[in-house]
């Protein structure tokens, strides 16, 4: 015999007046919230993933193959590869000295005193066959190799300043922005000893002078300074070592 009975089942969430009398008496539970999904959320798509440095170095060498065969991301690598380009050349141009360059009457003007205004310029006024001339050209030598964003230049001292006094070399004239920031007269300037690190330390006592292109976020004399005392104290280490196996081999 067939089965007439029939349940009838109301939207879900719906509910009569009846079972709202009832609920607000207390005689049914409370009725349960109505079902609501979730929001939907497409699912991420690879090719909208923004792509920098870091999503190039996770791609392997068949990956980067693939590449290739795809407009938008040969317009990304082509970006990319100019923005390198651009970080390199700006490397360049920040590193662009590295040397004591030698300079007459004529260019003093141009190299020195219209060098752009971030860029610091030391001066050496010396003459060839002078003893103490000699040891603070080495010494700038070396500080030009280790800190090539900052200009080295040399000029003989009558063709910078006509009867310049002899008894006043070698002098060190520092300039920036066109105008002269600091001189030092004579080798005693530097210390008892002249090293290149003590010609550091007097150069950065005051001013940032010295700049090796690299730490853009610290270019102040006290970060210059602490790294010349960090190089003074490797080079004693160094001397000391090696006198110590000069001794332990006779």
């Amino acid at each position: 015999m067939a089965d007439y009975h029939f349940v009838y089942k109301d939207v879900e969430g719906a509910s009569t007046q009846w079972d709202d009398i009832q609920r607000k008496l207390g005689n049914l539970p409370e009725k349960p919230p109505a079902f609501k999904p979730a929001p939907f959320t497409p699912a991420p798509d690879g090719d909208s993933i923004p792509k920098d440095k870091a999503w190039i170095d996770e791609k392997n060498e068949d990956e980067l193959e693939e590449l290739e065969d795809d407009l938008d991301d040969d317009r990304f690598l082509e970006e990319y590869r100019k923005k390198r380009l651009a970080e390199m050349k700006e490397t360049v141009k920040i590193a662009k000295f590295g040397s004591v360059v030698p300079i007459s009457g004529s260019d003093f003007v141009r190299e020195v005193s219209q060098a752009p205004p971030e860029v610091w310029v030391v001066v050496l006024l010396y003459k060839d066959g002078y003893q103490e001339c000699g040891v603070l050209l080495r010494c700038l030598e070396e500080l030009a190799t280790k800190y090539p964003a900052t200009k080295f230049v040399k000029i003989i001292s009558t063709d910078c300043i006509p009867n310049y006094p002899d008894r006043n070399l070698p002098t060190l004239l520092v300039y920036n922005n066109s105008a002269v920031k600091a001189n030092y007269v004579g080798l005693r300037s530097f210390g008892r000893r002249c090293t290149p690190e003590s010609v550091a330390l007097v150069l950065c006592q005051s001013d940032p002078v010295l700049n090796d292109g690299q730490n853009g976020s610290d270019t102040s004399s006290q970060a210059v300074m602490d790294g010349v005392r960090r190089r003074i104290l490797e080079r004693v280490v160094k001397d000391h070592e090696e006198r110590g196996d000069g001794y332990s081999s006779d």
